[in-house]
């Protein structure tokens, strides 16, 4: 499968009680996951179904950052080209009982995302770019998200990127 297309969601968003604003929409792609260096939260070879659960959990956490952080007629599509979670399986480390690996997190194996992204205010492009997410210190920062997230790491890394790219480019406009 060359790509996979997750539907594109919007969030709308009302101005003010007599007048609606333009929505600020979101549309993520997945741009074949198949490739991906790490996408499955149990296994290190993960199926696809492993990759779609990632994913989903991805792009749900996009679209939170989205509603509460794009402004209103601004259009944003991202492309995810890679995706490499926090930690490592390790091959001794394998649950018999489950038949699941244990993630093993490490300061050499911190969370990366490669991604392309188009932002836009109505017809005008505000932003058109290559990002490479990582987050080196993932073990030695505050973490506001709980310890049974499984996408605790990476959800910290995308709200740094999404508040110094997307937030701040947005303002300055």
């Amino acid at each position: 499968m060359p790509r996979l297309l997750v539907p594109t969601l919007a969030a709308l968003l009302v101005a003010g009680a007599s007048a609606q604003a333009t929505a600020p929409a979101l549309s993520v792609v997945f741009v074949h996951p198949e490739r991906f260096t790490d996408a499955a939260y149990s296994h290190p070879n993960g199926s696809e179904p492993e990759r779609l659960e990632v994913m989903r959990d991805v792009q749900r956490h996009l679209v939170q950052l989205a509603e509460r952080g794009l402004p209103p007629g601004d259009s944003l599509r991202i492309e995810v080209l890679n995706i490499d979670l926090a930690g490592w399986f390790e091959p001794w480390r394998f649950r018999l009982q489950t038949g699941t690996y244990i993630r093993i997190l490490r300061d050499i194996t911190w969370p990366r995302m490669r991604l392309h992204y188009t932002l836009t205010r109505g017809d005008r492009l505000l932003a058109d770019a290559d990002d490479e997410l990582s987050n080196l210190n993932y073990l030695m920062t505050v973490n506001r998200y709980s310890p049974t997230d499984r996408l605790r790491y990476e959800k910290a890394m995308m709200d740094d990127w999404f508040d110094r790219r997307i937030v701040a480019r947005a303002s300055q406009d």
